[in-house]
């Protein structure tokens, strides 16, 4: 753990909003450099999260969704400091076990040898299960790798705890030995969620991990996660494109637009009570398996083009495509306010506009 000050450590722990919270994202910003020029002179930055704030309880899954290019995928991978964040607060809470004592500390602050402890604790689920995993290495080094990193156990221990992870997401131990090529994307997948379970973390990032997988296989490694979190006391942060997918797994749910958070809700009133035009949006736009309950009318397409997050819009960054915008929104760009129930929307007009919900059919 990183050493503190008295003073530092019990300023940080005042931060956190309550007991129950197992990770706090204060302010965060990641901006990416554009470069031009013979000797790469900064131009811009490309902001692809934009002053980010939001909670995780332990144990519950938080979903995390928008357009592709929103900057939700930066977000997980800040959390899992694959990123440094450019500004912002990473708060997390230290378990009561293995000689910590459930203070907290800033993982967007921490480098090198400090960090290190803090990467098992949060792991990640990648997306793509073919480019995620070293064709060069067997499962077992794929797997046993952050074992190795953070000096968890001798070999044989490792092998044991290889062995098992294999059984419990559905595969058999004596493929501990092959190599990624022989498995489909769906194997693949389940080798990856044992890798992120080795060293038995707290909190598990998953990026988009079913959205490259066939329906029948996606339902396996949802109904599969579930039971990993209820039997390792895991915590997820999902994050995906496919609404469906959300409403499933999901306790509670972020929007997130350009880089910006819209909009904050419990899993079943982000889809019947949306407080944000653009989260109405999104919510037409859900599937209905009824033929004849489906209405043409009920879908709102958006006009114009998703904001350039290198050059944003004045005031609400959703304002251009908002069929409710006022003078106000090009002006100012709106708090975040709380509704009240763990509901909260950024929006000038935010419980006042009358918005339409998924169909629940």
């Amino acid at each position: 753990m990183v050493a503190t000050t008295m003073d530092q450590q019990t300023a940080v722990d005042l931060k956190m909003r309550a007991p129950d919270h197992l990770l706090e994202v204060n302010g965060l910003k990641m901006y990416f450099p554009i470069t031009q020029g013979l000797f790469s002179r900064v131009v811009g930055y490309t902001k692809a999260a934009d002053d980010v704030s939001f909670f995780i309880r332990k144990g519950e899954t938080l979903g995390l969704v928008g357009e592709s290019g929103c900057g939700k995928t930066t977000v997980g991978r800040c959390i899992a400091r694959a990123y440094k964040p450019t500004s912002g607060e990473i708060l997390y809470r230290n378990p009561d076990e293995d000689g910590r004592d459930g203070s907290v500390v800033d993982l967007a602050e921490l480098e090198g040898k400090d960090l290190q402890p803090y990467r098992k604790d949060v792991r990640m689920i990648f997306q793509d299960p073919y480019s995620s995993l070293n064709p060069r290495m067997t499962v077992f080094q794929v797997i046993s790798e952050a074992l190795h990193v953070n000096k968890m156990g001798n070999r044989s221990e490792m092998v044991d705890r290889v062995e098992y992870l294999l059984q419990r997401v559905g595969l058999r131990p004596e493929y501990i030995q092959r190599y990624p090529h022989a498995f489909s994307g769906g194997e693949r997948q389940r080798i990856g969620i044992a890798r992120s379970l080795v060293t038995n973390p707290k909190l598990v990032v998953c990026d988009e991990a079913v959205s490259g997988l066939d329906v029948s296989i996606r339902a396996q490694i949802l109904n599969l996660l579930e039971e990993l979190q209820d039997d390792f006391d895991l915590t997820y942060l999902f994050i995906s494109h496919d609404l469906s997918v959300i409403r499933h797994i999901c306790d509670r749910v972020i929007v997130m637009y350009v880089g910006k958070l819209v909009e904050v809700a419990t899993g079943l009133d982000v889809y019947v009570d949306p407080k944000h035009p653009y989260t109405e949006a999104l919510m037409s736009s859900v599937p209905v398996s009824n033929p004849r309950a489906r209405d043409k009318g009920a879908r709102i397409l958006l006009e114009g083009e998703v904001a350039d997050p290198s050059n944003p819009p004045s005031g609400c960054y959703f304002h251009p495509r908002c069929r409710y915008a006022q003078p106000v929104c090009r002006e100012e760009a709106p708090a975040l306010q709380d509704l009240g129930n763990d509901h909260f929307a950024a929006c000038h007009f935010a419980g006042q506009l009358s918005l339409g919900g998924a169909r629940m059919v």
